[in-house]
C-alpha cells in the first residue's frame, strides 16, 4: 500500500474551448478508471493556478495516474480539453517531485493543448504517515473538509437548511434572435441559481416564445444571490446555439411581492418576461431525537390546528406538515476493504434535501435525527437514500426506499428493506424510519388537480435497450387491452355465445333508447364501485408485479460518462441525430404506456384517495349533466376559457385531468413505491449491537 500526495500548481496554455477565446478549466484525476480526485473550476482563465491538495492510496504503483482535463459549459456537455498520464514507476520514493505533464488529444495527436503542474510525493503507507504528520497536522481539518465537499459536492450543496423560497415564472420571450435558416428559433431557457438548476421547455419555431412556467429555487444565504439565466436554440444533430443571457440579482428585491421583470437578453437580442417572488422559509429542520419529538403535545395540538378542515383556504400551498425521524439501519453492505463502511443518511422530499451525520466504520449505524417539511403536494414521494463516505471518491450507493406519503401510517416505528438504485428489488440492510403525516384534506384535493412541483434538476434523458424494451411491452400490453375489448365486443356481433350476445344486445336496445349525458360518469362511478367491491371481499384481481418481470437490470454506468462522449465525439455526432430519434421514441412509449396504465390504476383503486376523490368528481359531473342542459354547460366552459386571458393574463396554462391523471402511479411507480418484506432476522427484538468504530 502506497500514498500519493498530489498537489494540483497551475496550467499553462490551455486550448480555449469557449466562443471568447478562454476557457473554464478543471481537472480530473483517475485511478483504475475510478475518478478519485476533481479540481475546484477556474473560469476564463487559459493559465488557471489551483494550488489544491489531494491524498490517494495506491495499491498498485504500477497502474498509471490518468489525468483529464475539461472546460465546464453551464448547462451543456463539458468540453474536453485532452489528458495525460502519470507513470508512478517513474517517481522516486519519499521524494518531493515536480512534473510538467504535456496534453494530448487521441483524437489529435499533433494539437499543443498545454500543460498542467504537478507537485507529487510517494511513499509507502507507514512511511509517509512518519514523513508527513507534521505537515497533515496544519492542514488537516481543512483538506478533509475540502476532499468531502469535492467528494458529496452534490449531497451536501442541498443539504444546507434554506432561507427563503424563489419562485420564478417563467412568461415569455420577445424578439429573439434568429438562428435558425428559416429566420426563426427553437428557444429554451436554462436558470442556475448556485447549484441549482432548471431547464425550460422548447418552443418551436418562433421568436417570441410563450412559456408559461413555474418553479422554485431554494435561498440558503440571507443575502439572496444570482440567477443565471441563459436562451438557447434547439439544433437537432448539433451543439445548441447560444441566443443571450441575463442575470437577476435577489438581493435588489424586496421580499413577499411580486415582481414582474423585463430582462433584456446581453450578447443577443430581445427579452425576457419574467415574474419573481421572494417569500420566507418554510419548515425544512433537522435536529437530534433527544431534542425535538412530534410527541410533545402542545406542539402536535398546534399542527393539528393548522390543518384543520376549517383552515381549508387558508394558503392552499401549505398542504401538510411531514417529520420523518431516521433512527438507526442494520446490516448494511459492507463498502470499504475493512469489511465496514462509513454511511449517512440522504432524505428527500422533490426539491427538498437533507443529510444526517456520517457514522464511521459500522455497518449497523444509528443516527437519531428528525427532519421536518412542509408537504406541497401530499403525492409526493419521500426517498430516503443510505450512502457509504468515501474519502478518495464519490460516496458509494448502499440502499434506497421511495414511501409515498399517502401510505405512511403515524407514529409506527417500521424496518424498511433497502433497495437497488431502480427501486426494482432489494440489497442488503434494512433501515428504521418513524414518520408522521398530517395534512388538509380539501387541500390536498385541490392542489391535486394543479401542476405537480417541478424538480430543478433532473436526469438528462438517454437511450437504453432494457428501458426501451420495457416501455415496448408497457405499451404493448396496453393496446392488447384494447384488441382484447374488440375481439369481446366482435364476439358478440358473431352470436359465438348466444346468451352472452342476446345480453349484450337487450343491453344495447336499452342504453342507445334511454342514453342521456349523465349516463357516462355514471357508469364510470358504477365501474369504480365494482372494483372496490371486488377488493373488499378479497377477490382482488390488480397485478403490477407482471412488470417486474419485465424490468431488466440497467446496466450500472460510470458517474464520468461526459469523459467518453468527449473522447468519442466524432462518432457521437454521427449517431446523435439517431440517438435522439431512439430516445424520443422510447420516452413516448413510456408517456403513452403511463397513461393507459394511470387509468387502469385509477378504477382499480390502487391509491385509494384518488380514486374517491375521482368519485366525488364524477358524482358531481353526474348531477350536473342530469340537472343542467349540455349548451349551458359548453357556455360556461367556453367563457371560462375565452376570459381566462383577461382574467388573469399570467396564469400557467393546465388540464385538471391530466394534473389529476399525474399523481396516479403508473405500475412501473407502483412495483418502485412497493414495500418489500422485512427479513425476521432484521426484527426489533433480534437487533443485534452496532458494531465498534
Amino acid at each position: 500500500m502506497y500514498q500519493l500526495d498530489i498537489t494540483l500548481r497551475r496550467g499553462q496554455n490551455l486550448a480555449a474551448r469557449d466562443r471568447g477565446g478562454t476557457s473554464d478549466p478543471y481537472v480530473k484525476f483517475k485511478l483504475g478508471g475510478k475518478e478519485v480526485f476533481r479540481s475546484k473550476t477556474i473560469h476564463k482563465n487559459l493559465n488557471p493556478v489551483w494550488e489544491e491538495k489531494a491524498c490517494i492510496l495506491i495499491d498498485n504503483p504500477r497502474e498509471p495516474l490518468y489525468l483529464k482535463v475539461f472546460d465546464y459549459d453551464f448547462g451543456l456537455q463539458d468540453d474536453f480539453i485532452g489528458s495525460a498520464f502519470l507513470d508512478l514507476t517513474s517517481l522516486e520514493l519519499n521524494k518531493q517531485t515536480d512534473v510538467t505533464l504535456s496534453l494530448k488529444d487521441p483524437h489529435y495527436p499533433d494539437h499543443d493543448l498545454g500543460s498542467i503542474l504537478l507537485s507529487v510525493l510517494l511513499a509507502p503507507r507507514e512511511e509517509q504517515r512518519e514523513v508527513t504528520m507534521l505537515m497533515r497536522k496544519s492542514w488537516k481539518r481543512s483538506s478533509k473538509f475540502q476532499t468531502q465537499s469535492l467528494r458529496l459536492s452534490d449531497l451536501h450543496r442541498k443539504s444546507q437548511l434554506w432561507r427563503g423560497i424563489v419562485s420564478i415564472t417563467l412568461i415569455e420571450g420577445r424578439e429573439l434572435k434568429a438562428m435558425d435558416a428559416n429566420g426563426l428559433s427553437d428557444p429554451y431557457v436554462k436558470f442556475r441559481l448556485g447549484h441549482q438548476k432548471y431547464k425550460s421547455k422548447i418552443v418551436p419555431k418562433t421568436l417570441n416564445p410563450q412559456w408559461r412556467e413555474q418553479f422554485d429555487f431554494h435561498l440558503y444565504e440571507e443575502r439572496g444571490g444570482i440567477i443565471d439565466i441563459t436562451v438557447w436554440d434547439k439544433d437537432a444533430g448539433k451543439k445548441d446555439d447560444f441566443i443571450g443571457r441575463c442575470q437577476v440579482d435577489l438581493s435588489t428585491l424586496s421580499k413577499e411581492q411580486t415582481h414582474k421583470l423585463e430582462m433584456p437578453l446581453e450578447e443577443g437580442e430581445g427579452c425576457l418576461v419574467l415574474l419573481v417572488t421572494l417569500t420566507a422559509s418554510a419548515a425544512v429542520t433537522i435536529s437530534d431525537l433527544s431534542v425535538n419529538s412530534l410527541e410533545d403535545q402542545k406542539e402536535r395540538e398546534e399542527i393539528l390546528k393548522r390543518y384543520r378542515p376549517m383552515m381549508m383556504f387558508h394558503n392552499l400551498k401549505d398542504v401538510g406538515f411531514l417529520q420523518v425521524k431516521v433512527i438507526r439501519a442494520e446490516a448494511l453492505m459492507a463498502a470499504d476493504v475493512t469489511g465496514k463502511s462509513d454511511p449517512f443518511c440522504v432524505v428527500e422530499l422533490n426539491n427538498d434535501r437533507l443529510l444526517t451525520h456520517t457514522v464511521y466504520k459500522n455497518l449497523n449505524p444509528e443516527w437519531n435525527k428528525i427532519f421536518t417539511f412542509n408537504i406541497k403536494d401530499i403525492h409526493s414521494v419521500l426517498e430516503v437514500t443510505v450512502y457509504d463516505e468515501d474519502r478518495d471518491r464519490s460516496a458509494d450507493f448502499l440502499g434506497k426506499v421511495a414511501i409515498p406519503l399517502l401510505s405512511i401510517q403515524n407514529g409506527e416505528q417500521k424496518a424498511y428493506v433497502l433497495k437497488n438504485k431502480e427501486l426494482t428489488g432489494p440489497t442488503k440492510g434494512v433501515i428504521y424510519l418513524e414518520i408522521d403525516v398530517i395534512f388538509n384534506a380539501v387541500k390536498a384535493s385541490i392542489r391535486t388537480l394543479m401542476p405537480k412541483e417541478q424538480k430543478y434538476i433532473e436526469e438528462e434523458d438517454r437511450l437504453s435497450k432494457q428501458l426501451l424494451l420495457r416501455n415496448f411491452i408497457r405499451m404493448k400490453r396496453c393496446i392488447m387491452v384494447l384488441i382484447n375489448a374488440a375481439y369481446y365486443i366482435s364476439s358478440c356481433f358473431d352470436w359465438d355465445s348466444p346468451p352472452r350476445s342476446l345480453a349484450a344486445f337487450l343491453l344495447f336496445l336499452f342504453v342507445v333508447w334511454n342514453f342521456e349525458l349523465y349516463m357516462i360518469p355514471l357508469a364510470l362511478l358504477l365501474l369504480l364501485a365494482w372494483n372496490y367491491f371486488l377488493i373488499v371481499s378479497g377477490k382482488d384481481n390488480r397485478q403490477h408485479d407482471t412488470v417486474v418481470e419485465d424490468m431488466l437490470e440497467d446496466e450500472e454506468e460510470e458517474d464520468d460518462r461526459d469523459d467518453k462522449d468527449s473522447e468519442k465525439k466524432g462518432f457521437m455526432n454521427r449517431l446523435y441525430a439517431i440517438q435522439e430519434v431512439c430516445v424520443s421514441v422510447q420516452n413516448i412509449l413510456g408517456e403513452v404506456a403511463s397513461f393507459g396504465e394511470r387509468i387502469k390504476n385509477t378504477f382499480n383503486w390502487t391509491v385509494p384517495f384518488l380514486s374517491w376523490l375521482a368519485i366525488v368528481a364524477l358524482s358531481v359531473f353526474t348531477i350536473i349533466l342530469y340537472f343542467i342542459p349540455l349548451r349551458y354547460i359548453v357556455l360556461v366552459w367556453g367563457i371560462n376559457k375565452f376570459t381566462k386571458k383577461l382574467r388573469s393574463p399570467y396564469a400557467i396554462d393546465n388540464n385538471e385531468l391530466l394534473d389529476f391523471l399525474s399523481r396516479v402511479p403508473s405500475d412501473v411507480q407502483v412495483v418502485q413505491y412497493h414495500e418489500l418484506k422485512q427479513d425476521p432476522s432484521h426484527s426489533p427484538s433480534k437487533r443485534k449491537k452496532n458494531n465498534p468504530g
